[in-house]
């Protein structure tokens, strides 16, 4: 006789649910969760580079653009980025270029003034310089913007995993 039947296989998934439950599990946007309490409500800091263009561009995707009056919160970002040759042929030429990001952010309440979250996100992205000078350009300006949205994702995910956002 198998220990493996139908009950166990339409048991299994609801007493995941209630395990979850119990271990405190919320969903992000569910009522009162981090993602619906930050969603529309954070006013991203203006931009100055080309970067933190693209990476306010990305957290307002994430976040949703904020209205310009009422918010509830206020992000500001610093972003800094550095180019270095990752792959040098016995010539000296460079085959491969990496580009290190950084991005520190604070959360404020504009209510109280409070901080209530911050921190720094790091990463890099790699990208080929073998090609003509217009492809390698291109390949730069697209690693820019891959690093830019890899920074903004770690940035939003603090943000949904930072405890006392929650109404």
């Amino acid at each position: 006789m198998s220990s493996c039947n139908r009950r166990s296989f339409l048991f299994a998934p609801l007493a995941a649910c209630f395990l979850g439950a119990a271990c405190g599990f919320e969903p992000i946007y569910a009522p009162g969760g981090a993602g619906s309490e930050l969603f529309g409500k954070v006013e991203v800091s203006a931009p100055n580079t080309v970067e933190s263009y693209l990476l306010v561009q990305n957290l307002e995707q994430k976040l949703g653009r904020s209205a310009t009056s009422g918010n509830a919160y206020r992000l500001d970002v610093r972003v800094e980025t550095a180019v270095q040759a990752a792959a040098i042929t016995s010539t000296n030429e460079i085959n491969r270029l990496s580009i290190d990001g950084r991005a520190e952010y604070t959360l404020k309440s504009n209510e109280t003034g409070q901080i209530l979250a911050s921190g720094e996100a790091t990463d890099f992205v790699g990208y080929s310089a073998a090609g003509s000078t217009v492809s390698t350009l291109a390949d730069e300006r697209d690693a820019r913007e891959r690093l830019m949205v890899i920074l903004s994702d770690q940035i939003v995910n603090r943000l949904y995993a930072t405890p006392g956002l929650t109404s």
